[in-house]
Parts: structure tokens; C-alpha cells; sequence
């Protein structure tokens, strides 16, 4: 079984309506009974259904690795464990707004400069775990990308054969899209860390270095500065990662890469749009689960295919995504609509159609 979702909720005006409470314990990932479930489905899906490759059936319940994949697995394993806890702390996060005021409006109150100061801190020394945990995430991605594109199998075979990897690999997007909905609805993050780097900067100027500028220099700050400006920073650095795996293994074709990543999107597409598997779902958890895995597979893909998802020769049924995603209720998917608007690299291209367009207005 999975580890629990974070218990601790974060104020009303921070946590997404559509994220459970801190009472409904609700795991991060699916229960092993909703997995179950996704396992079920997948083994009814057509080859007609998922138009340009034959079936891959992704059992997530009885996904185990095999010997070949236990030292990847293992690897990937303990940064999932780990991300439980990060989401736990982002989704508690609550700033230093009000010290941060009170030392504004009186700058030559030496106590609520230090009072704001010493809020402050730990909250930049948790921000600085959220930015180093993301580069973990990014070398486990890398990991999994080369187990399933690597020679001699081909992408659908590598799907088939190393089921526990591919299911980590929407473990990681689930985490993903959870952590960068929590961020984007959390506007502390940055008034937290630019008052932090306005203090270091202030104190630079009058010869004066605090002790926590040890721990988050200004090489630290500068790179923690431009993940957090990101509307979607983890999502960002699984696509620059993403992007930087295909253009250094030159010798892959990008088609190994790709067709996993739509695969992945059409099978979560085709679960969520057939009225006799959806309704079958005993929580909202699964639903969310497959709704943020497609998602991000087609960002993914978006960066990485030459020319996007959202063309007519893409793999991917974008219409078909789009409007699964918009029959759910506003609140739990305008995160997601928004990761597709902003996040993706083809969407104002030519090519798109301008009923795609209309779908994503």
C-alpha cells in the first residue's frame, strides 16, 4: 500500500477546493483497490481504441519489478517515498505574510525585522528542499526514460515487458501535477523567498552576512528563483528533462520516446471518457490520478515530438482529452486546463486547430 496523502491541510485560501481535507486521509495515489480497477480496464481496451499501436496492458495492481528492473525500481522508489512528505509540507505551507507586513510598515522596529527574519528562514530552508528535491525527481525520470526506450525493444514491447517502471512513471506525473496545482494556489512562495532575497541583498549592501545566507547562498537563490517563477516548476523540469534526454541520445529516435508518452495518454484518455469504466470508480482519487497522468504525458510529449500533440498527425486525440477533462466539475481541472494553456510548447502553432483552440479558451 501506498503511504498516506499529507494530513495536514493548508489554509482555506492555499488548498485547491478539489484536494481532499486533511479528515478524508486520502492517499496521494490511488488505493490498491482503484488500482485494481485501472488494472481491470486495461485489459479490455481495444486495439481500435487506441488507433496507432496495438493494446499495452498497464497493470497497476500486480506491477512488480522483475529482476532486470530492480535496480531502476529501487532508485525511483525511494524518491516516491520521499515525494509523499514534500507534498505534505507544500501542502502546510502557510508563509510569513503577516511578519512580512508588520516589518514593512515599520522598518525601524528592530524586533519585527527580526521576528519577520527568523519566520522567514525556515520557510526559505523548506523551499530549498521543495528545489532539490525536483532535481532527484528529475535524474529518476531520466532513469525510467532509459529503461523504457532503450535497445533492442520497441517502446510498446518496453511497456509490456517492464510494467512496474511504467507505473512509477505515472506515479512521478501524478506527483507532479499535485505538487505544481498546491504551488500555483499558494502566492506566499514567492512573497516569502522575494523578501527573503531582498533582506540578503539589504544587509550585502551594509557589510553584513546573515547566517542563513550559509544555507541558501546567492548561486542557491538565484537558481531556486527562476524554479519558483514557473507557473508549473516540477512539470517544467520533467519537460526540460524530458527535451534534454532526446537531444543527447541522438542515436534514439525520438519516436521511441514519444509513443510511449502517448500511449500513456490514450489509455488514461479511454478509461475516463467510457461511461461503464468511469462509473465504476469508487473515488475521486482515481479519476484525478488518470486525469493528471494524461496531462502530463502530453505536455511531455508537446516538448518533445517535433511537431507537438496538438497537430493533426499527433498521436494523441488532444479533442478527446480536452473534452474529457472539461466534463468534469471547473474546480478540480482548471489546474490541469491551465498546465495545457500555459505549460505546452505547440498549442498557438499553425497547425492547431482552431477547435482545439476553442476547447482550451
Amino acid at each position: 500500500m501506498p503511504p498516506s496523502h499529507p494530513t495536514n491541510p493548508p489554509t482555506p485560501h492555499t488548498r485547491p477546493s478539489h484536494l481532499p481535507s486533511s479528515s478524508t486521509h486520502t492517499p496521494l495515489l490511488p488505493s490498491l483497490c482503484s488500482r485494481r480497477l485501472m488494472g481491470n480496464l486495461l485489459k479490455v481496451l481495444a486495439c481500435s481504441e487506441l488507433e496507432h499501436g496495438p493494446i499495452v496492458f498497464l497493470d497497476f495492481e500486480h506491477a512488480q519489478p522483475t529482476e532486470a528492473e530492480t535496480a531502476v525500481w529501487n532508485q525511483v522508489s525511494a524518491v516516491l517515498e520521499e515525494a509523499h512528505g514534500i507534498l505534505a509540507e507544500l501542502q502546510s505551507y502557510n508563509g510569513a505574510g503577516q511578519e512580512i507586513r508588520e516589518a514593512i510598515q515599520n522598518p525601524g522596529d528592530l524586533q519585527l525585522q527580526e521576528k519577520a527574519w527568523n519566520a522567514v528562514c525556515p520557510l526559505v530552508a523548506k523551499l530549498k528542499r521543495f528545489y532539490e528535491f525536483s532535481l532527484r525527481l528529475e535524474n529518476a525520470l531520466r532513469s525510467l526514460l532509459e529503461a523504457l526506450t532503450s535497445p533492442p525493444y520497441a517502446p510498446m514491447q518496453h511497456l509490456e515487458r517492464e510494467q512496474a517502471l511504467a507505473k512509477q512513471f505515472a506515479e512521478i506525473l501524478h506527483f507532479t501535477l499535485s505538487f505544481d496545482e498546491l504551488k500555483m494556489t499558494n502566492p506566499a512562495i514567492q512573497n516569502d523567498f522575494s523578501y527573503y532575497r531582498r533582506t540578503i541583498s539589504r544587509n550585502r549592501l551594509n557589510n553584513q552576512q546573515l547566517e542563513a545566507e550559509n544555507e541558501v547562498n546567492n548561486e542557491m537563490a538565484n537558481r531556486m528563483s527562476l524554479f519558483y517563477a514557473e507557473a508549473t516548476p516540477m512539470l517544467k523540469t520533467l519537460s526540460n528533462a524530458t527535451t534534454k534526454f532526446v537531444s543527447e541520445n541522438k542515436t534514439l529516435p525520438i519516436e521511441d520516446t514519444t509513443d510511449c508518452l502517448s500511449t500513456m495518454a490514450c489509455v488514461c484518455r479511454v478509461m475516463l471518457e467510457t461511461p461503464e469504466y468511469r462509473c465504476r470508480f469508487t473515488n475521486t482519487d482515481t479519476m484525478l490520478f488518470c486525469m493528471r497522468v494524461m496531462v502530463g504525458v502530453i505536455i511531455l510529449y508537446d516538448h518533445v515530438h517535433p511537431v507537438g500533440a496538438f497537430a493533426k498527425t499527433s498521436k494523441i486525440d488532444m479533442k478527446g482529452c480536452i473534452k474529457v477533462l472539461k466534463e468534469q466539475p471547473s474546480n478540480s481541472v482548471e489546474g490541469l486546463l491551465n498546465a495545457l494553456r500555459y505549460t505546452t510548447r505547440h498549442l498557438n502553432d499553425d497547425s492547431t486547430s482552431k477547435q482545439i483552440r476553442a476547447l482550451l479558451q
